[in-house]
């Protein structure tokens, strides 16, 4: 049998669809635009085998739309012109259901591929769907992004991934015949990595190795079967995200020689210098924040560099920018600041800002006290003024604790000298 089993499991109807609930559940954003056949211009942004492709597919069987798709790894613009063409040819002139165009891979599209793309948006001609691994801020010109909606897709939860695997030993013409006992899923989900594609083609690989009627598929026969197939890096997802997260944590960790290692599989693997260097400019804030606050300075050099450089120079440019953040003191203060206030605003609404330090443009604001009791810093000495500025009810609310390292610790003591008796700093 040459069909892989996610291909052999892939759902046809969005009642066999598994997950993404927020979308196409009862009371999905996309649910009713689905039933109606209204379908706009979509991108949907996730990790790789979560289901964007499937869903493209069940979206246009379900509006009974003619459906056209393409691969930006191996399409260029005179492709995108003859889809288009025979899109427009297909869709008619008196049907309100234009054809679906698909584009897997989205984000790999060069501005000039992605431009050829936006008449036919604009006018109507196609219906597109993009997928997408990479945050479409960045990937997608903007022009084509304002023509489109951004719908996130979620990874896999376990219970998802679960079922998946019962349906697979349940339905699946082969693996039914099979007395398949699942009786451990920690190893498979743990390898997967949330990819359901990953996921099934790991299990089968198993299963076909089998030669027992009988399989009982524990974490011990996963890993002894699993560990023995090395799996090289590859870009478009299948260890994209582990070695990613390993020069992540690498760096948080201090250790230069195993960030520059992971940068070393990335470049080798041809990794877009750009999602690497990206990355580095979110640690420099996450990981180090005001313990150097020169390390974001460099990550975002780093990122403008490389995107004017690009290939093979860049690899020099972001070594010198890993190895320099490994180097450089760590802290995530900033982080779990913007955190805590986030989950603060979450749980108290909209306050109400203290009168004090709302601004009066108009002559009834001024009336009622807007600004009125406001004291301008540097009227004072040493420029601090000590007011209220957060609302009434969080007043006395500690969001920000500088970090133990040297520039953090001067931090706190020029917040010491002002805000002690009030945030105990």
């Amino acid at each position: 049998m040459n069909e892989p089993l996610a291909e052999r499991l892939r759902p046809k109807t969005l009642s066999d669809y598994i997950s993404q609930q927020h979308l196409i559940g009862p009371n999905g954003s996309l649910t009713n635009q689905i039933k109606q056949g209204l379908i706009p211009s979509l991108i949907f942004w996730g990790p790789p085998g979560i289901g964007k492709t499937t869903l493209a597919h069940i979206i246009a069987t379900e509006s009974k739309r003619p459906f056209y798709t393409l691969s930006a790894i191996n399409s260029g613009v005179k492709d995108i012109r003859d889809v288009i063409d025979k899109a427009k040819q297909s869709g008619g002139l008196f049907t309100t259901k234009n054809p679906i165009l698909f584009i897997d891979e989205i984000h790999r599209f060069s501005k000039s591929q992605q431009d050829s793309l936006l008449q036919a948006v604009e006018k109507g001609w196609v219906t597109l769907i993009g997928a997408t691994t990479e945050n479409p801020s960045f990937e997608v010109i903007p022009a084509l992004l304002s023509r489109c909606q951004v719908y996130i897709l979620k990874p896999f939860n376990k219970a998802e991934l679960e079922t998946l695997l019962n349906r697979a030993i349940e339905k699946d013409t082969y693996l039914s015949k099979k007395h398949i006992v699942l009786t451990e899923t920690e190893a498979l989900l743990r390898i997967s990595g949330g990819d359901a594609r990953k996921l099934l083609n790991i299990f089968e690989l198993i299963v076909n190795a089998h030669e027992l009627e009988r399989i009982e598929i524990t974490n011990e026969l996963v890993l002894n079967r699993v560990q023995n197939n090395t799996v090289k890096y590859d870009k478009t997802g299948e260890q994209h995200y582990d070695i990613i997260s390993a020069l992540i944590k690498s760096i948080r960790g201090s250790d230069p020689n195993a960030a520059v290692y992971y940068l070393a599989r990335m470049i080798e693997g041809g990794e877009d210098v750009k999602f690497i260097a990206r990355r580095l400019l979110i640690l420099a804030s996450e990981d180090i924040g005001n313990a150097n606050p020169t390390a974001l300075v460099i990550a975002n050099n780093t990122f403008q560099a490389v995107a004017t450089i690009g290939n093979p120079e860049s690899r020099i440019i972001l070594s010198q920018c890993v190895t320099y953040l490994a180097c450089s003191e760590k802290s995530n203060a900033a982080y779990q600041a913007i955190n805590k206030a986030q989950e603060l605003v979450r749980e108290t609404g909209d306050l109400s800002i203290p009168l004090a330090i709302r601004n009066a443009p108009t002559k009834l604001m001024k009336e009622l006290g807007y600004g009125e009791t406001y004291q301008y810093a540097h009227n004072f000495e040493r420029n601090f003024a000590h007011q209220e500025f957060l609302p009434d009810s969080i007043s006395n609310t500690k969001l920000y604790d500088p970090g133990n390292n040297p520039r953090e610790q001067a931090q706190r003591q020029f917040l010491k000298t002002r805000w002690k008796s009030k945030y105990g700093y």
